[in-house]
């Protein structure tokens, strides 16, 4: 999964940060994927009696997810413009994507590492898929495993730029339960559709070129400086975004729903800790979207990569860890945890090419061997702190540059100067110090 590239503190800052349990959640979590991934190579028999009962890939994304909910509205709230809100998404998530696949085209081209089949798509739409980050959502196979996630990601981006463009983007706690009931509502109706269900209708190139020009024009229309353009860029992508969700996943529909409905829990937590809503009604959706998604994942969960079970078990524990960071949220957090958050990013796309290096030259493990698990632990965490300097906090830095000479001069909206006054009472609180 993934990591939802969604905050980005400075690596071991010094005196207090309100982020540093949201850190500290991301770290965790993306040492939970690597061993998730990386058990494959190294701990197959561990992980074969593991896997039905705890599914460690669902609840690292879901803990992501919950992450990106809170913090994602928060920072185009903070702008109060779309098109900034875009620059510095564009510059948090695309550099160190590019590298990466750089990396994995190189190893190919070396034959240290294999570049999976496309299963005869054109390289063509394969880029175009990528460069939208929508690949898992237009039928085509990603070029890393873990960018499945990126791609409910930018579903989530555009819903929550559709709900500030029409002035509902404070509505989190009905958009959390709604998608939820929605989700529960699918499985109840027996609501099934084929994996890639638009791709097969449509032809997945044909797909692919019309999702593509769809997003362009809701992103460039949003991003503009009239406000009936901007509503209408608004309600094209989150169109787009929910129809492409719930008609041309992967994964059950169902699931599909609850991902969208988790990260809208994680705003409404937000909502909540920041005093623009009562803690009741995040309570109330958070009953919802577990209730609806526990269920939902009882009656319809079990599928050919986990058990209902350990999806159950999974996603109750990255909601109650979310929960654990949320009441430790004014604690000091150890630096160590910040420090992995800061670089989780890097962790959770760099693993999988020295995964796929590993495979091409050492192979995988006949059994279970913990020293290979560790080193590989060992090696990556550095590259990681490198890729992340190198790559990930440059780019950053002309991200920022950048919107501060884009930014819109004057007022800022009615939305935007509610979300700074709440900003400001949370500044008031007193915060966790980090070790």
């Amino acid at each position: 999964m993934k990591p939802s590239p969604s905050v980005s503190p400075r690596l071991a800052a010094p005196g207090p940060s309100r982020l540093g349990w949201l850190d500290a959640l991301r770290g965790i979590a993306a040492l939970v994927v690597v061993f998730d991934h990386s058990s494959y190579s190294f701990m197959a028999e561990f992980r074969r009696e593991l896997m039905p009962e705890f599914n460690t890939s669902r609840y690292g994304i879901m803990v992501f997810f919950l992450v990106s909910g809170y913090i994602i509205p928060a920072s185009l709230e903070r702008r109060g413009c779309v098109r900034t809100f875009w620059t510095g998404r564009l510059f948090r998530i695309y550099p160190l994507c590019a590298a990466v696949v750089a990396g994995l085209l190189v190893a190919d081209y070396l034959g240290v590492a294999e570049i999976r089949d496309f299963g005869g798509q054109s390289l063509a739409s394969v880029a175009v898929a990528h460069l939208t980050l929508f690949q898992e959502l237009l039928g085509t196979p990603n070029l890393l495993l873990v960018l499945w996630t990126l791609s409910y990601e930018m579903a989530f981006y555009l819903l929550v730029v559709a709900l500030f463009t029409v002035r509902l983007h404070r509505r989190s706690v009905a958009v959390a339960v709604t998608l939820a009931a929605l989700a529960a509502l699918s499985v109840a109706a027996g609501f099934v559709l084929p994996a890639s269900a638009l791709s097969d209708a449509l032809g997945t190139g044909r797909l692919i070129a019309l999702a593509s020009v769809v997003m362009v024009i809701a992103i460039c229309c949003a991003s503009t400086g009239s406000a009936a353009l901007r509503v209408f860029g608004g309600v094209l992508g989150g169109v787009l975004a929910l129809g492409l969700v719930a008609f041309n996943g992967t994964v059950p529909v169902w699931e599909g729903l609850v991902i969208l409905a988790v990260m809208f829990l994680g705003t409404a937590v937000y909502r909540a800790d920041t005093g623009q809503s009562s803690w009741s009604y995040a309570g109330w959706a958070a009953a919802v979207v577990v209730v609806c998604a526990v269920g939902s994942a009882y009656v319809d969960g079990d599928g050919g990569h986990f058990t209902r079970r350990a999806w159950i078990v999974s996603f109750l524990l990255a909601v109650v860890t979310f929960g654990a960071g949320l009441a430790l949220r004014r604690r000091r957090i150890p630096r160590l945890l910040t420090g992995l958050g800061t670089i989780s990013y890097s962790v959770y796309l760099v693993h999988p090419l020295l995964l796929a290096v590993s495979d091409g030259t050492i192979g995988r493990r006949r059994h279970d061997d913990l020293v290979f698990e560790v080193a590989f632990y060992v090696v990556l965490l550095p590259v990681c702190v490198l890729t992340y300097h190198c790559v990930e906090a440059p780019a950053q830095r002309w991200g920022r540059r950048l919107v501060r000479r884009d930014a819109p001069d004057g007022a800022v909206s009615e939305a935007t100067s509610a979300s700074a006054s709440a900003s400001a009472a949370e500044r008031r609180k007193p915060h966790p110090t980090r070790l």
